[in-house]
Parts: structure tokens; C-alpha cells; sequence
């Protein structure tokens, strides 16, 4: 058990779900009128399609088999990868607690179209449409691509890339045919990685805990 507990020691930076979880939920709790809506002409022009629930859903997904996998093989790339996931959360959250924010653009659903329709209207009943901007599902999905593209032990499997390159488009397109985001949420997390990228994947980068290679857990 301590060599176990040794050789995994890097599960501690997902203890953030201790933090990020309360954080949220008090958020979708208390930000219930006076925010602002996030809306640009764009978000007029998309439809709404309730088969986008499909890749919505798959982030979930997307996120933890990436978190799993760095976890177990690369953790380097586990920590750059929860590095550049968490740093970007708390920013949003940051965002959310100091600027109120949401959207007011959600149609009316008719469950019994079909079973996404009736997905989608279990979302819209459990989740709010507040606390948008920035994306976090757009935001992790091109921090998983990005942590896919540098991986060093995905180098040589081009499908894997592709995949994860359609997962992270879909995904992100899904937040807006889905009217849970704005384009301008989308916008926003594309910057945001976009900032984040340069820090996390900057030569000079150094796991904040230990400096670890692969052989730490070889």
C-alpha cells in the first residue's frame, strides 16, 4: 500500500474538485436574476439541434479518459494537462462570481420528440442557463487536444488525434446548437486556452509539486 500510494502520488492535484465543485454550485445557486446576458448576432443564426446532446455529453467523457490516461502513462503531461484544466476553471469561476452572467435564449423543448429532445430537457432542468462565460466545456475540450497533440506517447497514433480533433470541434460546436452558450462564451474560452497554452507548455514549465518524468511511474 505506501508503494502504491508513493507511486501516485500525483493524484493529489485532483483534490481541486473540492474546491471547484462547492464553488460552482453555490454559483448556480445564488446567480439567479440581476446578470448580465451574453448574446452577439451569431447566436441568432445557429438553430437549435438536439442530436448535439450526443458530443455534449461525450465531454464528460473526453475529459476523464484524458485526466486517466496522462495519469497512468505521462505525469508530466498529467500535470500540464490539470494545470492548464484547473487554472482555467478558477479563472471562470473567478469571472462568474465578480461578473453575474447568462443567457436568455433557451427554446422550448418538447420531450417526446425523440430521446435527445427529452436529454435535453433534463439538462435544461437541472443546469441553469447562468454562469457561461468563459465555456468550461469548450475550455477543457482544446486543453485535451492540445495535452493530445504534445503527448510524446500519442505521437505515432494519428487516429487518436483525429478523433480527438473531431470530439473537441463537436463539443464546442454543441454548447451553441444546444443554446446552453453564446458564440462570445465560445470565443472567450478560445482566448483564455489560447493565454494558458503559452504558460503551461512554455519550456520553463515545471510541475508545481515535484518535477516528475515517466519513469516516476515505470
Amino acid at each position: 500500500m505506501k508503494d502504491l500510494l508513493h507511486r501516485y502520488r500525483h493524484v493529489w492535484i485532483l483534490g481541486y474538485a473540492f474546491i471547484y465543485i462547492p464553488w460552482f454550485i453555490y454559483l448556480e445557486k445564488t446567480v439567479t436574476n440581476h446578470y448580465y446576458i451574453m448574446h452577439v448576432a451569431l447566436d441568432d443564426l445557429i438553430p437549435f439541434n438536439e442530436f448535439f446532446i450526443i458530443p455534449y455529453l461525450l465531454w464528460f467523457v473526453y475529459i476523464a479518459a484524458a485526466i486517466l490516461f496522462f495519469f497512468y502513462t505521462d505525469v508530466k503531461d498529467y500535470y500540464r494537462l490539470c494545470t492548464m484544466l484547473f487554472t482555467g476553471m478558477t479563472i471562470s469561476l473567478v469571472i462568474c462570481t465578480v461578473f453575474p452572467n447568462g443567457t436568455d435564449f433557451r427554446p422550448v423543448i418538447d420531450p417526446g420528440k425523440n430521446i435527445c429532445s427529452d436529454i435535453v430537457a433534463l439538462l435544461y432542468s437541472t443546469d441553469t442557463c447562468t454562469n457561461v462565460f468563459p465555456s468550461i466545456h469548450v475550455y477543457n475540450s482544446i486543453c485535451v487536444h492540445i495535452a493530445v497533440l504534445h503527448s510524446e506517447r500519442l505521437k505515432k497514433y494519428r487516429s487518436v488525434k483525429t478523433v480527438s480533433l473531431i470530439l473537441m470541434i463537436s463539443i464546442s460546436l454543441a454548447t451553441v446548437f444546444l443554446k446552453q452558450h453564446s458564440a462570445f462564451d465560445g470565443l472567450g474560452s478560445l482566448v483564455m486556452a489560447y493565454v494558458m497554452y503559452h504558460f503551461v507548455y512554455s519550456d520553463s514549465f515545471v510541475p508545481s509539486r515535484e518535477k516528475v518524468t515517466e519513469k516516476a511511474i515505470s
